[in-house]
């Protein structure tokens, strides 16, 4: 029987993400490497390294989400999606130590410049790897949006910057061959290590706030609020507090209703506030606290 991509859970989507990152990435270290030993360029070196990693990044992310997926038990009542983040920490290291690898190896090209032999058969890999590449970027995307993991967030991030990589390597590629100039493969390789740094602050500044429980964007809390206020029995809300850790997502916030509303009663109003808001977050944990909207409570209050 056949299922389709729409008929898989988010557990089984995100699986099937990691899977798919750590065989491209394999298949791309042997034409790679094939290629390089056949041309000697320094900047198809630097795709291949950045593959070796990929595989290496791929593989924590795999162990990642499969402990993030994990339901709670008693010792983690929260979950384990903070895998997730721990391990976008840990592709940040894999993608910085291949920019210094590879800002060393360009530094030795530029002294000792060599040419390029079988261009040709370079493009070709790099062609290759394109369209591997995009077919891979694509589908995360596709994950991401059903599923708002970060890992397979990262993990894309970084195939996205393979791609324009791949086509800085065929442009030194063509550029070395015809025109004879060696510093212009390593000139591509330099700049391929500077790309890379640049882009592993988002994947680390990612990380780092899931971890630190950073709140949603301001914008998703405002509309947490005017969710909340939409009620008509509803009198206010206060202390607004969100998080997420990987995939799950935590929403708490006080209610204020009538204080001499019976307790049943505000039951029911919470259940329906939070039925609203599972509308706009399916998958949330909420919990509401209510409270008499006349009381003063010494608790911060961050304004949504």
């Amino acid at each position: 029987m056949n299922i389709s991509l729409e008929e898989l859970n988010k557990p089984h989507l995100m699986r099937l993400a990691t899977y798919a990152s750590v065989a491209v990435a394999s298949i791309l270290i042997g034409v790679k490497l094939y290629a390089w030993l056949a041309t000697d360029s320094v900047s198809l070196l630097s795709t291949l390294i950045d593959s070796v990693l990929d595989v290496g990044a791929s593989l924590v992310n795999l162990i990642a989400v499969h402990y993030a997926l994990q339901p709670a038990d008693r010792e983690h009542r929260f979950g384990h999606g903070k895998a997730e983040p721990l391990a976008g920490l840990m592709q940040s290291g894999f993608i910085f130590a291949s920019a210094l690898f590879l800002t060393v190896e360009t530094g030795r090209r530029f002294i000792q410049p060599r040419a390029i032999e079988n261009s040709d058969m370079g493009i070709m890999v790099m062609v290759l790897s394109i369209i591997l590449t995009i077919g891979l970027v694509s589908f995360q995307r596709y994950v991401v949006r059903k599923t708002r993991s970060v890992a397979v967030s990262a993990d894309s991030l970084h195939y996205m910057t393979d791609i324009l990589v791949n086509a800085g390597v065929i442009l030194a590629l063509l550029v070395s061959a015809y025109t004879g100039w060696l510093w212009f493969d390593p000139l591509i390789a330099g700049v391929i290590a500077a790309y890379i740094l640049w882009s592993v602050r988002e994947i680390a500044m990612d990380a780092f706030d899931l971890l630190m429980d950073r709140e949603f964007p301001d914008e998703e809390r405002k509309e947490i609020a005017k969710c909340v206020r939409a009620h008509a029995r509803v009198s206010g809300m206060h202390d607004l507090r969100t998080r997420s850790s990987g995939p799950q997502q935590f929403i708490q916030l006080h209610l204020e209703l009538d204080g001499d509303m019976a307790l049943r009663d505000c039951h029911e109003i919470a259940d329906e506030v939070a039925a609203s808001l599972r509308i706009l977050y399916p998958d949330a944990e909420i919990l509401i606290h209510q409270d008499p909207h006349d009381i003063e409570e010494d608790t911060p209050n961050f304004a949504p």
